[in-house]
């Protein structure tokens, strides 16, 4: 065989052999997940689920929050804990160094607050996240709490507070670790919950677990404007 053939005949030897190694690289391995067994989502961010700004009434001042207050109909309102009745509403709207707001100032114990949509649950799976507007008092911080499908309750870590001023938090909730919460009490229970499944969440809000000192400066919690971004699921 002359040079030229022989060279010819390897270079194409190698392009059959680099042509076989990438098929057999595209092919599933026997056994293996694919996206779908594996529950990928895809990587689009979620859009809002919910928002709420709170209603102040035609009086004005502070009293306790009730189903009034809110400003989303398609809210209902959920208050937990012994002494979660005396959370407040104050601030005045269009005001925003006061913005209508909840206080936790006269709760005695833990108090919590959450929300439930009226004809959904939410997916807060992937890149789903809560943003809310919040100012504190002393050593008073808030975390997100959220209820599962199954009745389980989640108090999210880390928590929000910054007792300068309003600030807006955005709390990817991918990033959370999560311990199970009493709800009844407001109080931490068991361990950490690793890996919790929260593609069906029936109820988000937020959790303070020290109790307020009333009012002027001490110890409590604020809380404006909450949004909630994650996928709508059917109930």
């Amino acid at each position: 065989m002359s040079r030229s053939k022989l060279i010819l005949a390897t270079v194409q030897f190698a392009v059959v052999i680099a042509m076989a190694t990438t098929a057999l690289a595209q092919l599933p391995i026997q056994g293996a997940p694919g996206p779908a067994q594996r529950g990928a989502r895809p990587a689009g961010r979620p859009g809002l689920f919910f928002s709420e700004v709170w209603q102040q009434t035609p009086e004005g001042g502070e009293h306790p929050v009730t189903q009034q207050s809110i400003a989303n109909p398609d809210l209902e309102l959920k208050l937990y804990g012994p002494t979660s009745a005396e959370l407040q509403i104050n601030g005045a709207e269009g005001n925003d160094a006061n913005p209508v707001h909840i206080w936790s100032g006269l709760c005695t114990t833990g108090c919590a607050l959450a929300f439930r949509h009226n004809t959904s649950n939410v997916d807060l799976s992937g890149l789903a996240r809560i943003r809310w507007n919040t100012k504190m008092s002393g050593f008073h911080q808030i975390r997100p709490i959220v209820k599962l499908a199954d009745g389980t309750w989640l108090i999210g870590d880390p928590a929000s507070g910054s007792p300068s001023d309003y600030l807006v938090d955005d709390i990817p909730v991918a990033e959370l670790r999560w311990l199970e919460l009493d709800i009844d009490r407001i109080v931490t229970v068991g361990l950490w919950v690793n890996d919790p499944d929260l593609t069906n969440v029936e109820e988000v809000g937020f959790a303070d677990l020290t109790p307020g000192s009333g009012h002027g400066a001490g110890g409590w919690v604020d809380v404006a404007e909450i949004e909630v971004y994650g996928v709508p699921v059917a109930r």
